[in-house]
C-alpha cells in the first residue's frame, strides 16, 4: 500500500510537470510574448486570535491586606477592565485553613467553569516553595508577560523567594520585610537613660548586651520581651542550612538551639511574660498597660499589629490611613501609646514574613493579572504613594532611598521617625539561601514542642522528642537524625 501511494504521487508529480512545460512553452501560432511585470501585492499579515479575557477575576488571600491595596490603588484608579468583575476569596489562615481550601480549589481548577478559576493567589514565605515549585503557578515572565525591566527595581531576595527548583520566578510582592526591634520610649528612658534611636542601638547591639539590658529591665519591674516566641525569627531566620538535608534528614541548626537557651534562660529568669504570638496577653503587652521593653517586627508587624494594639481606643470601623487620612489622624494622635515607640537594629539582622502573588495556571485573565503584577508590585509611583500613606516599607529600591533620604518623611507613630532609613539598612542584609519547602511546619513545631520545656512542664529530651514526632507525622518522607 506504502509503494502504491508513492507511485501515485510521482505520477502526479509528473504530470503536473508536463502540464506546466505545455502550458508555458512558445508554439509556432502564437509567438512568445514578452513578460510584462508583475503586480507586487501588498503583504497581509494574519490577524493576531483575539484573546478573551474572563469576566470574574477571582483572587484568594488569608485576610484583606491586599484587598485594601487592590482597592485604593488599582480598582480606584479605573483600572480594572469595565465588565469585569473582581471576586475576593478570603479564607483566614488558621488550622491551615487557607492552604487546605487553596489546594482543593487549585486541584478543580482545569475542570472549574472559567468564572470560577482562581487567576491570582497569595502566598507566604514559610510555605512560598509549596507552590512555586509546582505547574500550579506561573513563570510572571515567560508566562504572565512582565519583563526582566519590569521587577530590575525590586529586592532581590523577594525573587529568590519565588524562584523554583528550574530557575522560574513564580511569584511577586508589593513589600519587603527586614526585621527591627521596636521599643518603648518611656520604658528606654526609665532602664537606659535615654530613648534615642542610636543609643538604644548601642545598647542592644549584641545578644549579650541584650541579656544584660534585660537584666537592668527586670529590676526595673519590667519585662525585656513578652513571650516565648517573640525572638524567634532573629534565630530562624539566620540559620547556615535548611532544616533537611540531601537524605531528607531533619537538621536542627545551631542558631534555633540558641534561640531554646536563650528563651530557657530568659523564662526561668523572669525576663519575659510567657506569653505566644498573637494571644490576648501578648497582644495586651503592646498596649498602655504593658511593662514589655520591646517587640521584634517587622515592616507590616510595626504599621499593623503593632500600631493597632498600642492604641487605647480601638480605631472606628473603616477609618485608615489610606481610606480617611484626616479621620486616622485624629483616632490615632494622643490615643492609648501612640508615639511612643521607636524602633533600633537589635542584635541581629533578620526579616519576616511577606506576601507574594502568583499567578494561578488556568487563568482566564492574564493580561490584567500581568497589569496588576506591574502597578502593584513594580511601579515605583505607586508603590511610594503606598509606602506615604500606610508607612508599609515597599518592594522598590529606588523608592525606599528616595524617601529614607527625605528629611520631611517620618512616622508620628514612631514619635517622628524614618523608620525606612534602618528597613533600608536592615533590607541588604537578608539571606535567602537556607529556605526550604518545609519551613512552616518546622517552625512551628519547634515553637510548640518547646513551649512545654520553658513552662518546665517536660524536660528538654521529652520537647525534642515531640518536635521530631510531630514533623515526621505532618511530613512522612522525613526522618530524625540517627
Amino acid at each position: 500500500m506504502k509503494k502504491f501511494k508513492r507511485f501515485i504521487a510521482i505520477t502526479l508529480i509528473f504530470v503536473m510537470t508536463l502540464s506546466m512545460i505545455a502550458c508555458t512553452s512558445p508554439t509556432a501560432e502564437e509567438p512568445e510574448q514578452p513578460e510584462e511585470p508583475a503586480e507586487e501585492t501588498p503583504a497581509t499579515e494574519a490577524p493576531e486570535p483575539e484573546v478573551k479575557e474572563g469576566k470574574v477575576l477571582n483572587i484568594w488571600g488569608w485576610n484583606n491586606e491586599f484587598q485594601g491595596l487592590f482597592n485604593n490603588y488599582f480598582e480606584g484608579k479605573g483600572l480594572v477592565p469595565e465588565g469585569v468583575e473582581v471576586k475576593f476569596t478570603i479564607v483566614p489562615n488558621k488550622d491551615n485553613a487557607y492552604q487546605n481550601a487553596l489546594d482543593e480549589a487549585l486541584l478543580n481548577q482545569e475542570k472549574a467553569p472559567d468564572d470560577e478559576k482562581i487567576d491570582l493567589f497569595l502566598v507566604e514565605a514559610d510555605y512560598a516553595l509549596k507552590y512555586v515549585d509546582t505547574d500550579y503557578t506561573l513563570d510572571i515572565i515567560k508566562d504572565v508577560g512582565l519583563t526582566a525591566d519590569d521587577i530590575s527595581g525590586q529586592y532581590k531576595y523577594t525573587q529568590e523567594i519565588v524562584t523554583d527548583s528550574k530557575g522560574a520566578i513564580k511569584g511577586t510582592s508589593w513589600q519587603a520585610t527586614p526585621g527591627l526591634f521596636a521599643y518603648r520610649r518611656s520604658i528606654a528612658k526609665d532602664v537606659l537613660g535615654t530613648d534615642d534611636p542610636e543609643a538604644v542601638q548601642e545598647a542592644l547591639s549584641t545578644w549579650d548586651k541584650f541579656y544584660e539590658v534585660a537584666e537592668k529591665a527586670h529590676a526595673k519591674g519590667y519585662k525585656m520581651l513578652s513571650g516565648f516566641d517573640d525572638s524567634y525569627r532573629t534565630f530562624s531566620n539566620n540559620v547556615s542550612a535548611p532544616w533537611v538535608d540531601e537524605n531528607n534528614t531533619i537538621i536542627i541548626d545551631d542558631n534555633i538551639y540558641k534561640w531554646i537557651e536563650q528563651t530557657k534562660a530568659f523564662t526561668d529568669n523572669g525576663y519575659n511574660n510567657k506569653t505566644s504570638l498573637w494571644d490576648d496577653q501578648w497582644a495586651a503587652d503592646q498596649g498602655p498597660a504593658g511593662k514589655v521593653f520591646g517587640f521584634f517586627y517587622s515592616t507590616w508587624g510595626i504599621n499593623f499589629t503593632l500600631l493597632g494594639n498600642a492604641l487605647e481606643t480601638p480605631l472606628p470601623e473603616g477609618v485608615s490611613a489610606t481610606g480617611d487620612p484626616e479621620a486616622y489622624r485624629a483616632a490615632t494622635e494622643g490615643n492609648g501609646i501612640f508615639g511612643d515607640y521607636a524602633v533600633c537594629y537589635g542584635p541581629q539582622n533578620y526579616y519576616w514574613g511577606g506576601s507574594w502573588l502568583c499567578a494561578a495556571a488556568g487563568s482566564d485573565n492574564i493580561e490584567l493579572v500581568r497589569e496588576i503584577m506591574k502597578t502593584m508590585t513594580c511601579d515605583k509611583e505607586t508603590l511610594t504613594t503606598i509606602t506615604k500613606d500606610t508607612q508599609d516599607f515597599t518592594n522598590n529600591i529606588e523608592a525606599m532611598e528616595a524617601l529614607a533620604a527625605d528629611d520631611s518623611f517620618a512616622s508620628a507613630f514612631l514619635g517622628g521617625q524614618n523608620h525606612i532609613k534602618l528597613f533600608l539598612g536592615s533590607a541588604k542584609g537578608i539571606d535567602m539561601s537556607n529556605i526550604s519547602p518545609y519551613d512552616q511546619g518546622m517552625n512551628e513545631e519547634i515553637q510548640t514542642a518547646f513551649r512545654d520545656y520553658f513552662n518546665g512542664t517536660v524536660d528538654y529530651d521529652t520537647a525534642l522528642n515531640n518536635f521530631y514526632t510531630a514533623v515526621i507525622e505532618k511530613y512522612p518522607e522525613l526522618k530524625r537524625p540517627e
